[in-house]
């Protein structure tokens, strides 16, 4: 099991930046991936941005150039940095976490953190 736990959300204003967090516990030695993905009511939850185990990352369009994951050197926390916000970007952003084993994927999830940006 993997537990994620998400801190960092608040109110910011447009051009403003924030920082999200991720702690991870349990067996995250076995995680091939993590990612942050948002979503707001009405709507699905999207991919923002994902880190495979080897360091690979993805940024979906509306955010490359301004949303920059990293983790930490144990790989048990990982962060995502957000510049330049729109109010756009507001969501509830979910941590995410998966390991395949057998050939299945298997997802875990935070339980979310609100980001406002707004004036």
């Amino acid at each position: 099991q993997v537990q994620l736990v998400e801190s960092g959300g608040g109110l910011v204003q447009p051009g403003g930046s924030l920082r999200l967090s991720c702690a991870v516990s349990g067996r995250f030695f076995s995680i091939n991936g993590m990612g942050w993905y948002r979503q707001v009511p009405g709507k699905q939850r999207e991919l923002v941005t994902t880190i495979t185990r080897g360091g690979s990352t993805f940024y979906a369009d509306s955010v490359k150039g301004r949303f920059t994951i990293s983790r930490d050197n144990a790989g048990n926390t990982v962060y995502l940095r957000m510049n330049r916000l729109k109010p756009e970007d507001t969501a509830v952003y979910y941590c995410n976490a998966w390991i395949i084993t057998g050939g299945t994927r298997y997802d875990y999830w935070g339980q979310g953190t609100q980001v406002t940006v707004s004036s």
